[in-house]
């Protein structure tokens, strides 16, 4: 897999194989950074967080577009290390980017220090963690007001109706393939 666009742009990637990853496809990732460029995004301001990072493809698109604070948040530590070599073979500055192999509802479960301006969630498919996930990041404060959440589910999951998700502004309902894209605006 490669970078699609900024400062990394063809460098090449590893991602992890096996049940439950499905990285971003290079079809998918464009058109999800041409939606966020789309509704004004400017990468250099924002903080994200990749939530079920897996190969953390769309937090390292976001890095190469000039992103300072990333954070990978990825419950398995094989995944978490490809994350970290990723990172440390694109030669990123550590200050800007952060690993966290832990559960995500543990890391939910606190307050952060300052909310997050783009929140990427791709749940594993069938487990229907997508609306606990963001409830949980809506309660504790991980999304900023006026930040973007963009999922990447599998194509029968839609977007929730009522609870705190549904508060949210859907701004794109998209499928690709097997994919939905997902995006609102807190």
């Amino acid at each position: 897999m490669r970078i699609v666009g900024g400062q990394y742009k063809g460098r090449r990637i590893l991602t992890s194989e096996g049940p439950g990853y499905r990285p971003a496809t290079m079809k998918v990732r464009e058109s999800i950074f041409s939606m966020l460029t789309a509704r004004g995004v400017v990468f250099a301001d924002i903080r994200v967080i990749d939530m079920f990072a897996g190969s953390g493809s769309l937090a390292l698109e976001c890095l190469s577009r000039g992103t300072e604070t990333a954070w990978f948040v990825e419950k398995s530590a094989k995944a978490a290390a490809l994350i970290r070599r990723n990172l440390a073979d694109l030669k990123v500055d550590k200050r800007y980017a952060r690993v966290v192999s832990k559960d995500l509802f543990g890391v939910l479960s606190n307050r952060p220090d300052q909310p997050f301006d783009l929140v990427f969630i791709d749940p594993p498919y069938g487990k229907d963690l997508l609306v606990p996930a963001l409830t949980k990041a809506l309660e504790n404060g991980w999304i900023a007001q006026g930040g973007l959440v963009l999922a990447e589910v599998e194509t029968s999951v839609t977007a929730p109706e009522d609870g705190p998700i549904a508060k949210m502004e859907l701004l794109t309902d998209r499928e690709y393939g097997q994919t939905r894209i997902l995006l609102w605006r807190n």
